[in-house]
C-alpha cells in the first residue's frame, strides 16, 4: 500500500530536518510494511519457492506430534537415517590424541588449510582412490577434507551459479533439489516438481538406472550409488554408460558416495573413478558420517581431477578451491585426528564391521517385510529397505505405520514423486529396536 506525500509536507519535513536534501518537484513515497514485518528487505524469491519444511524435520514435526497425543507410547525410528552406535575405540584414540594435542604448545593448531591437513589428504587417497582405473590423474591434492558431503554439495552448488540445468535421479536424496532451487537453477514448482530441473525417474521397472536414451542434455548430473532411499547400488556397465553419457554432453556428475562401504556386490562400484574417462566428468563427495558414526563428529570430503575442466577451460577444482576458502574454514583438527584413524588399519577393521551390523539389521528388515508378503529392494549393498505400498499414497503409509506400530519410517514421496507409493526404512537403530520394530510389523501386517 503506498500513499503520496505533498510537495508542502515534504518541504515541512524538509525545514525541520535540513540533513536532508530533497527536491521540490517529486513526490516521495512512504511505503507500509506487510503485517509482521519489522523490514522492508525482500525474501528471497527463490528460498520462497521451497515447498513447506525440509523433509527430515517435517518427520520430526509429525513424530512429536503423535508423542504427544500417545505420551506413553516407545517411539522407535527408522526414519532419518542416523548413526545410532557408539564410536569404536581405535576411532576414539584418534580423536582423543587430536584433543589432547590441541593443549600442548606443540601441536596446538589454529586456522589451517581450508582443504584439509596434508596427512589426512594422503590417508583418503591411499586407502581409497590410488590406482582406480578411472583416477589416474588423482592425487591427495585432489581430496578437499570438509565438514560433510551435504556442505559440500552445498558449496559446489555455489561454485555451479544459477546459470545451469540439472538433472537429478528421482527418488533422489532432498539436498539436490532443494540446494538447486535456492540457488535459483528452478522454476516454480508445479503441483509434483520443480519446473526446470530433469528427473530421471528410477524405479523397479528400469532397475533403479534412469533410461539415458530418453534423458535431456543437462549441465549438472546428480547421481548417488547406492542410492538414498531406494538401496539400489548401480553396476559397472551402468556407470561406464553414465559416464559415457556425461562426456558425450559435456555434463558434470556430482557422484554422492556416501554409502560405498556398503556394496558388497563386487559388481558394483565403489567409486564413480573405478570407470574409465571419470576424471574428466565428475565430481565424487563422500563422508565418514555413516562408516565410522561421525554424523556428530563431521568430517567427509570431495574428489576432483585437475583434469576436470569448465567450458572455458579453466579448472573446476580451482573454482572450488576457491568458494571453499571464502565460505569455510576448514574441518575441525579433532575431526582430522578421528579421520586419520578411520583410514589406519585399525580403525578400518572398526568401521566395516560398524558397517557390518548395520546391514545385519537391514537384511532383518528386508526379510521381514518379504515373508509378509511385500515387494521389497536396498538392504544387499545399503542401510535402507524400500518397501512397496502399490496404489498408497507415501504420507499415508507413513501415518498408519506410526499410528498402528509407533514406528516412524519416511515416506517415499518425500524424496520426489516417483517414490510415491513406498516408504524407506533405515537400519541404523539399536539391534533390540530392530528386533522389537520386527514383532510390531508382524503384528500389523503379518498374514
Amino acid at each position: 500500500l503506498v500513499f503520496q506525500i505533498s510537495r508542502v509536507e515534504i518541504l515541512e519535513h524538509c525545514h525541520q530536518h535540513t540533513m536532508y536534501s530533497l527536491t521540490t518537484t517529486r513526490a516521495q513515497r512512504l511505503v507500509v510494511r506487510a503485517e509482521g514485518a519489522t523490514t522492508q528487505v525482500k525474501r528471497n524469491k527463490n528460498v520462497a519457492k521451497l515447498q513447506a519444511g525440509y523433509l527430515f524435520p517435517e518427520i520430526a514435526k509429525r513424530r512429536n506430534a503423535h508423542q504427544a497425543a500417545n505420551p506413553d507410547a516407545k517411539i522407535i525410528s527408522l526414519g532419518i537415517g542416523d548413526t545410532t552406535e557408539p564410536l569404536t575405540p581405535y576411532i576414539v584414540e584418534g580423536l582423543k590424541k587430536g584433543a589432547e594435542a590441541m593443549g600442548t604448545l606443540e601441536g596446538y593448531k589454529g586456522y589451517g588449510p581450508e582443504q584439509g591437513y596434508a596427512p589426512i589428504r594422503e590417508a583418503i587417497f591411499n586407502r581409497l582412490y590410488s590406482g582406480l582405473e578411472g583416477g589416474s590423474g588423482l592425487t591427495a591434492d585432489s581430496i578437499y577434507v570438509s565438514d560433510g558431503s551435504k556442505c559440500d554439495i552445498g558449496r559446489m552448488q555455489m561454485m555451479f551459479g544459477e546459470d545451469v540445468t540439472v538433472a537429478l535421479q528421482d527418488p533422489a536424496y532432498p539436498v539436490y533439489v532443494d540446494s538447486s532451487v535456492i540457488m535459483g537453477m528452478t522454476g516454480n514448482h508445479n503441483g509434483e516438481n520443480f519446473d526446470g530441473i530433469s528427473y530421471l525417474e528410477c524405479k523397479p521397472e528400469n532397475d533403479f538406472f534412469p533410461d539415458l536414451s530418453t534423458a535431456p542434455r543437462t549441465d549438472i548430473i546428480f547421481f548417488c550409488s547406492p542410492n538414498n532411499p531406494t538401496g539400489s547400488a548401480a553396476t559397472r556397465q551402468q556407470l561406464t554408460d553414465l559416464v559415457a553419457f556425461a562426456k558425450k554432453n559435456g555434463s558434470i556428475i556430482v557422484y554422492d558416495a556416501a554409502y560405498a562401504l556398503f556394496i558388497e556386490d563386487p559388481n558394483c562400484p565403489k567409486s564413480i573413478f573405478e570407470i574409465p574417462g571419470a576424471e574428466e566428468c565428475a565430481i565424487e563427495t563422500c563422508s565418514f558420517s555413516k562408516y565410522a558414526g561421525f554424523t556428530g563428529v563431521r568430517l567427509g570430503w570431495t574428489v576432483i581431477s585437475d583434469k576436470l575442466k569448465f567450458a572455458d577451460g579453466s579448472s573446476v577444482a580451482k573454482d572450488f578451491v576457491r568458494i571453499a576458502t571464502t565460505v569455510f574454514n576448514g574441518a575441525s583438527v579433532i575431526s582430522q585426528a578421528g579421520g586419520i584413524a578411520c583410514m589406519e588399519d585399525g580403525g578400518w577393521k572398526e568401521m566395516n564391521d560398524l558397517v557390518a551390523y548395520y546391514k545385519e539389521n537391514a537384511k532383518i528388515l528386508k526379510t521381514t517385510f518379504q515373508d509378509m508378503g511385500f515387494t521389497v529392494f536396498g538392504a544387499n549393498n545399503a542401510p535402507y529397505v524400500w518397501v512397496g505400498f502399490p496404489g498408497r499414497d507415501s504420507w499415508d503409509v507413513f501415518s498408519e505405520i506410526l499410528t498402528n506400530c509407533d514406528i516412524v519410517t519416511t515416506p517415499g514421496s518425500g524424496f520426489g514423486a516417483a517414490g510415491n507409493g513406498f516408504v524407506r526404512a533405515s537400519a541404523f537403530a539399536h539391534r533390540e529396536n530392530i528386533m522389537e520394530a520386527v514383532e510390531r510389523f508382524k503384528k500389523a501386517y503379518g498374514k
